[in-house]
């Protein structure tokens, strides 16, 4: 009889255990920065693990709660409560899962980096300002304008105790990935969170620690009023937001998983539909809403990541997510003995790195209409929110596109006695009429004039007309009539061809 071996392999079974710990930490953080309690992101990360880990995609992207989604649903949750979180953000799933069936995954790649980066910037800053609060036991006001403004009286009304915690935290993290093999037995992130309870714990410190409500109490199944409030302008809002931002996040996520390892590349649909499930899977459960972390996935190139520790398969992100239902089923009362102040300060390094420092000053260099879409972006989410910063940062690189397409150029050449020849290079949209327009009316109306459009690529109905306008003008009286000859471009009928 042949015995058939079947199991996961020790850099899948070990790849997992850093991911779990990488996750615990995180989880928990992004639960209690949304507002929400910390189970909920720890249900979150089982369902990224056990459900959507085993779903086709990226073979080794990681999914759970994002601190990119932190600031939205800690605003949906403000504004609409708690108990309408399982509605949005199932909503939210349903809307990924449709956007995947209809083959719009790789629509995503389109989208500006520049507004990604500005995206994640805002977030980054409104998450930094409002864990900063944190850090000090102290409340955050509401908004990112007012989070941003508070910090100018906010060292009188700190916790020294506290801040201290939240500094050293953030100190291990920075100083931790320094040394190698340390680093790549236990993770950053575990460390940090773990010597910061341990110390508060046993100098029994006066510090704010994470509440413990128990998996049930957490967990709330959405009844069917609730769905009713899917009528509402501003929860389909929030719906889009969510799903959009959650789908490009997740797609980004695993795109750069995908430089990190020669496997299997991913499918942007199967992504997204496995989002989609994923996160419909979580809205029944009352949870937050998931993404493909790059944190979990890859830690950024660091040693602590799926990628980075060996990962092979989907087995280990399946496993990690096995690990924190263990972990809450059985040892729920250990997050009783984290300080918030350590996690603040692990969001307040997890948003810093969400800001683009290296990429704003490659774009200067060479693209700086890329850094002002960036930056009108960052700062329209600081100002309103997300979804807003989103649409205007879309808009602008629209904008900004049109306005580059547009470059036409104007060149004369003065002939003597055989008059002055005008080319016209480039695009000639109504952007640039203005200027098309002075260098033709500033040319003399004594000489003759020899026109060559072939130089055009493109000319709009604006342009065109106006190219005729004048030319009819020098035509009438104004001046000798633009010559015409061979290879040479005229306007005929709003329209510029070959004579």
């Amino acid at each position: 009889m042949r015995v058939v071996r079947c199991g996961v392999s020790k850099a899948d079974l070990f790849a997992s255990l850093v991911v779990f710990l990488v996750a615990l930490p995180l989880c928990v953080g992004v639960a209690i920065a949304s507002g929400v309690p910390a189970e909920l992101g720890l249900v979150t990360g089982i369902v990224g693990g056990l459900v959507v880990g085993a779903l086709p995609g990226s073979s080794l992207r990681v999914s759970g709660p994002a601190a990119g989604l932190t600031v939205l649903v800690y605003e949906a949750v403000r504004t609409y409560g708690v108990e309408a979180l399982g509605v949005l953000v199932f909503a939210a799933g349903v809307v990924q899962l449709g956007l995947g069936v209809l083959r719009l995954g790789r629509w995503f790649r389109a989208v500006s980096s520049a507004v990604v980066q500005g995206m994640l910037a805002g977030i980054g800053l409104v998450l930094v300002a409002g864990q900063v609060y944190a850090l000090g036991d102290v409340a955050a006001p509401a908004g990112g304008v007012g989070k941003l403004a508070g910090l100018v009286s906010l060292p009188g009304l700190v916790d020294p105790v506290a801040l201290s915690v939240g500094g050293a935290t953030i100190a291990v993290l920075l100083l931790w990935p320094r040394w190698g093999w340390g680093s790549r037995l236990v993770p950053a992130p575990l460390v940090a969170v773990g010597l910061a309870a341990a110390v508060t714990g046993g100098f029994d410190l006066a510090v704010r620690r994470v509440e413990v409500r128990g998996l049930v109490g957490a967990v709330r199944v959405p009844e069917w009023g609730d769905f009713g409030r899917l009528t509402e302008v501003g929860v389909i809002g929030t719906v889009v937001a969510f799903a959009l931002i959650a789908s490009a996040e997740s797609l980004f996520g695993a795109a750069e998983v995908d430089r990190l390892h020669r496997g299997q590349r991913t499918d942007y649909d199967r992504e997204l539909i496995a989002q989609g499930v994923g996160n419909a899977v979580c809205g029944v459960l009352g949870a937050l809403p998931m993404t493909a972390v790059i944190v979990r996935s890859a830690a950024g190139g660091a040693p602590s990541g799926g990628v980075q520790a060996g990962a092979r398969t989907k087995a280990s992100r399946v496993l990690h997510g096995g690990w924190l239902l263990v972990f809450t089923a059985l040892l729920p009362g250990v997050l009783g003995l984290v300080p918030v102040a350590a996690l603040a300060g692990l969001l307040v390094h997890a948003g810093c790195g969400l800001l683009p420092v290296r990429q704003v000053r490659g774009l200067w260099r060479g693209h700086r209409g890329e850094v002002v879409v960036l930056g009108v972006t960052a700062v329209v989410i600081v100002v309103g929110n997300v979804f807003e910063g989103v649409l205007v940062g879309l808009a602008s690189a629209v904008a900004k596109t049109a306005w580059d397409v547009s470059h036409v150029q104007v060149a004369t050449e003065d002939l003597g006695d055989a008059g002055i020849v005008v080319r016209v290079l480039g695009h000639a949209t109504f952007l640039r009429l203005p200027k098309l327009l002075d260098a033709l009316e500033a040319l003399p109306c004594d000489r003759v004039v020899r026109l060559e459009l072939g130089g055009l690529r493109h000319v709009d109905h604006a342009c065109a007309a106006a190219l005729e306008g004048w030319v009819v003008g020098r035509e009438r009286g104004r001046g000798p009539a633009p010559e015409q000859g061979e290879g040479v471009t005229a306007v005929r009928g709003g329209r510029v061809g070959s004579p």
